[in-house]
């Protein structure tokens, strides 16, 4: 029995419970007025219609600019400076004209140094190959084979020379079909010239190597060649 009292008692206050809350909502609850329905209005404005506005609210930062006191300090500013400004005389072209003969031609310490003299003098460097006498040789295309390997070997003891020694170099040297040098020899009974201009000399020879080939009269494997160096100063 007081089993099935507890139950109704759940019971009916599980349904009254519902009941409250159903009664909350005014959709589900039947007791509840019915509900208004409300329209809304749209309305699209036009550029013309803005106009009006937009005029207003430039009309009003005009106004709020020439109320500004900064920028009338600002006006007030630049007049004072723009009155304390004045003008510079007026001066005539022939007063200034006379004024610029007056000047000097050449200002003295723009002068130009003189350096005649200095005592400095310029040195020129000289590289040359005297001719050496072959009287048993008088084949055309040797000799001027040899020009050309004189020419060369110039040209590269030229390169070479920088310091303001003078002498002469004595050197002997073969060259082979294929114009490589193949001995060089240096003749001290015939040279007069420091250790320095014997390593030019020397030099010069390795460095102008190869030479071109010989020509088709000159059927030979090689050819030995004798020539002077001469380093000088002018």
């Amino acid at each position: 029995m007081n089993s099935d009292r507890l139950l109704c008692y759940t019971f009916a206050f599980s349904i009254v419970f519902h009941s409250a809350l159903l009664m909350q909502n005014a959709q589900l609850n039947p007791l509840a007025p019915p509900l208004k329905s409300q329209t809304i209005k749209v309305r699209y404005l036009n550029k013309e219609e803005l106009r009006p506005k937009i005029q207003l609210k430039k009309d009003e930062e005009r106004t709020i600019r020439k109320q500004d006191p900064f920028l009338n300090l600002d006006s007030k500013v630049s007049k004072a400076t723009a009155k304390s400004k004045v003008p510079p005389p007026y001066i005539e072209r022939e007063k200034l004209l006379k004024g610029s003969q007056e000047l000097p031609s050449k200002s003295p310490e723009l002068a130009k140094p003189a350096f005649g003299n200095s005592g400095i003098l310029s040195i020129k460097r000289k590289v040359s190959l005297p001719k050496i006498e072959m009287a048993r040789i008088n084949n055309p295309s040797y000799i001027s084979y040899y020009q050309l390997v004189r020419e060369k070997i110039r040209r590269s003891a030229y390169q070479s020379y920088i310091h303001n020694e003078v002498g002469e170099v004595y050197l002997s040297f073969v060259i082979s079909n294929d114009g490589y040098v193949k001995d060089i020899r240096l003749i001290d009974a015939k040279t007069n010239a420091s250790e320095y201009l014997k390593r030019i000399a020397l030099k010069s020879v390795r460095d102008a190597s190869p030479f071109p080939n010989f020509p088709k009269e000159l059927d030979y494997p090689q050819l030995s060649f004798n020539i002077i160096i001469s380093f000088e100063i002018e």
